[in-house]
């Protein structure tokens, strides 16, 4: 990699050049933009340097990390808007498995079968596990309970004391978010927790995983975290959970009524999948070590002009945590996270920049959320929205960055949630101007739109989109996304050694400020289309922020 001051273009070369704003574009403007990204770069690498120590929530590195959000969020011309000043305290629980006084087997007619962990399966510690706990076993297929679609895996099973064993994933004939919203594990367990069950062992869908198991395995020796408060738990009651291997899955299917290969077949086909009793239990013996940390949210506020606007504002948000340093004690050990997710938070200053220097100051206020512990299940947006319901300033919308790999020229941006508001018409309005098509996500089962922190907000009935640089189905542009996620997702090589396009950068940070200052001066707030299932989610009275 050359300096980060320079444009990337290795992989550029692979997909072709051109006019990176679309033919309306000049050639002034993608100067502008590379310069753009350049300055956005330069957080990059400050902020996916060795010295953050990956920034895992609640370490030395992460906190210098929000440090240095907080300076930049000063120089921008924000002002505080947490209430000890720019930093949002969030308390955590870190539990971390301890495997050498842990074990996890199955029982059939008083024979134990031992399962080995990480090749058989992991531990999830998101919740408060028992120590000691033996259960039946229940297949529930894809175990999605959603009465607006008629769609319930568990009529005729009895959950009561039972281990409920499920894919994650669904029928490819449901929308995808409503697949993603009741196929996440609070709503899962939410449905399994009325139902008598006492825990669970989620198969990922191996026909559409981001992760070798390998690499999921391997991060099951790293921490886990939970949100201090109690009130958050969203998994009280729940005794075990377990990740499968889907390759060694087959264990918990002999003997049953249908065989692992043809329900296989089923899943592949994405067609209804068989329920039914296993005819083994299962033991799990679970020891963790369990510590308290604390994690700053990062929080900044642009505050509107409008006298009568002003106190309702648009959230945009990227999380500034990652992975931290691996607890393995062979090779790069760092997670540095430069796309994921300095990049997101890198945009937040720069837009932050931009926006405070129009010439115009915008009708609603904007609050710049840098969130803590999003790797850990959206811990740090989560508690922020909790929080801003019953605050001061009306939250009307959420625009959402993680991840949005400018790893080629931005001719295509990819909106999740682009039809559940009508804030997809304000995103296609300023892509527009910039010569940039929208397009929705072309991968629904991926789930993404329930993935990261915009889904705090959505989950109380506020609009929200999260963007992405997009790419064609089978173009040499998703070609490289893929060859990234193999390569560098959630992985050390996610550093400042590797390529990127700075002009893509600089335009997204464009089309974001340019998103903001349109969705920050409209008359009306954002709403959900007529026709979205999120708008059913809760009654929303005046959810706000701090």
């Amino acid at each position: 990699m050359r300096s980060g001051s320079t444009r990337m273009v290795s992989l550029v070369t692979l997909v072709g050049c051109g006019a990176l704003f679309g033919a309306t574009a000049s050639e002034g403007d993608a100067g502008n933009a590379t310069e753009l990204g350049k300055r956005t770069w330069s957080h990059v690498q400050v902020l996916a340097a060795d010295d953050m120590q990956g920034r895992r929530a609640g370490s030395d590195g992460y906190q210098r990390a929000a440090l240095y959000v907080t300076e930049q969020f000063r120089q921008a011309g924000l002002v505080p808007s947490a209430a000890n000043g720019f930093l949002d305290r969030v308390d955590l629980i870190e539990r971390q498995i301890d495997e050498t006084h842990s074990s996890l087997a199955l029982i059939e007619r008083g024979q134990v079968l031992p399962l080995r962990l990480g090749e058989d399966g992991i531990f999830n510690l998101r919740g408060k596990p028992d120590q000691h706990i033996e259960a039946p076993l229940v297949f529930a297929g894809y175990g999605l309970r959603i009465p607006a679609l008629g769609i319930d895996d568990l009529k005729g099973l009895d959950l009561k004391g039972k281990v409920v064993v499920a894919f994650l994933a669904a029928p490819t004939d449901i929308a995808g978010a409503m697949q993603a919203h009741f196929g996440s594990p609070p709503e899962r367990w939410k449905v399994y927790r009325a139902a008598g069950a006492v825990g669970v062992a989620y198969i990922p869908n191996p026909f559409s995983m981001d992760l070798p198991w390998e690499r999921v395995a391997r991060a099951r020796l790293e921490p886990f975290m939970a949100l201090a408060d109690a009130s958050f738990d969203e998994f009280a009651g729940q005794k075990v959970w377990i990740t499968v291997n889907p390759a060694r899955a087959e264990k918990f299917f002999d003997g049953a009524p249908s065989a692992y290969a043809e329900v296989l077949t089923l899943l592949k086909a994405g067609k209804s999948l068989p329920h039914f009793d296993l005819p083994r239990s299962l033991r799990a013996k679970v020891t963790a070590r369990t510590e308290h940390k604390r994690a700053d949210n990062v929080v900044g506020l642009l505050r509107g002009s409008d006298a009568r606007l002003r106190n309702e504002c648009v959230v945009v948000s990227a999380h500034l945590d990652h992975l931290g340093i691996a607890s393995t004690p062979d090779g790069d050990r760092i997670f540095n996270g430069a796309m994921d997710n300095a990049a997101g938070v890198a945009g937040l200053i720069e837009v932050a920049r931009r926006l405070n220097t129009a010439p115009e100051r915008m009708k609603r206020s904007i609050v710049f959320l840098a969130a803590t512990a999003e790797e850990m299940g959206h811990l740090g947006s989560r508690a922020y929205a909790k929080r801003a319901v019953t605050g001061k300033m009306r939250t009307v919308a959420n625009v959402n960055s993680d991840m949005f790999l400018p790893l080629f020229p931005l001719k295509q941006l990819i909106v999740f949630g682009l039809e559940e508001s009508d804030l997809g018409a304000d995103v296609r309005a300023v892509a527009a101007a910039l010569g940039i098509e929208v397009q929705p996500d072309p991968e629904p089962l991926r789930n993404r739109f329930i993935r990261s922190d915009q889904y705090s907000f959505v989950r109380l009935g506020i609009p929200a989109v999260a963007l992405k640089t997009g790419f064609r189905l089978g173009s040499p542009e998703q070609g490289i996304e893929q060859q990234w996620f193999a390569e560098r997702y959630h992985a050390p090589s996610d550093d400042l050694n590797q390529p990127v396009d700075l002009t893509a950068m600089g335009q997204y940070v464009e089309l974001m400020s340019n998103l903001l200052i349109r969705v920050a001066n409209r008359e009306d707030p954002p709403a959900w289309a007529a026709n979205s299932f999120f708008a059913t989610l809760t009654t929303r009275k005046s959810p706000a922020s701090d």
